[in-house]
């Protein structure tokens, strides 16, 4: 059997990048079951309500809904269980820190098959206010019209 190599794209949360200031991004193995990993290879799965935690020194993924294996039997596991993630004891050290002093939260961005295992891009990310989400939904419009307005010119002169 030939030996997956890259990034394969699962899932990603599009929301957490509008509801949140995102500071930094770490990547982080997981834990799971068989049929997870199926389930996760016929590319289902849900961030939307995912969240980390530390706790006792080790990380943990919440709310990440990952269906049921329908090939699978008894042995199917629970959609929305917690997984524990893998990372550096440096890495859980300095999110750790962040999370319990400065309020941030830990905010799962994206879930790929990376070289074949199961990988989970996660963010230290503060909340943004209304205000805020309304500032950066019309700086993301003035810039798409500059580009429209740019690309009419270009196309103007030739």
């Amino acid at each position: 059997m030939a030996r997956e190599v890259g990034r394969k794209l699962i899932a990603q949360n599009r929301k957490a990048r509008h509801d949140y200031h995102i500071d930094d991004v770490f990547e982080a193995g997981l834990v799971l079951v068989g049929t997870e990993v199926k389930s996760l290879r016929a590319g289902r799965a849900t961030l939307t309500d995912g969240f980390g935690e530390i706790d006792r020194g080790e990380a943990f993924l919440h709310g990440v809904h990952i269906p049921e294996y329908t090939e699978g039997t008894w042995t199917n596991h629970q959609p929305r269980r917690v997984r524990k993630m893998l990372l550096n004891r440096a890495e859980i050290d300095r999110i750790d820190t962040r999370v319990n002093e400065r309020g941030y939260t830990l905010v799962p961005l994206a879930l790929y098959f990376k070289d074949g295992k199961a990988k989970v891009e996660i963010a230290l990310a503060r909340g943004k206010k209304t205000y805020d989400k309304r500032r950066s939904l019309a700086e993301k419009q003035a810039n798409r019209e500059k580009q429209e307005a740019l690309g009419r010119q270009l196309k103007g002169m030739g």
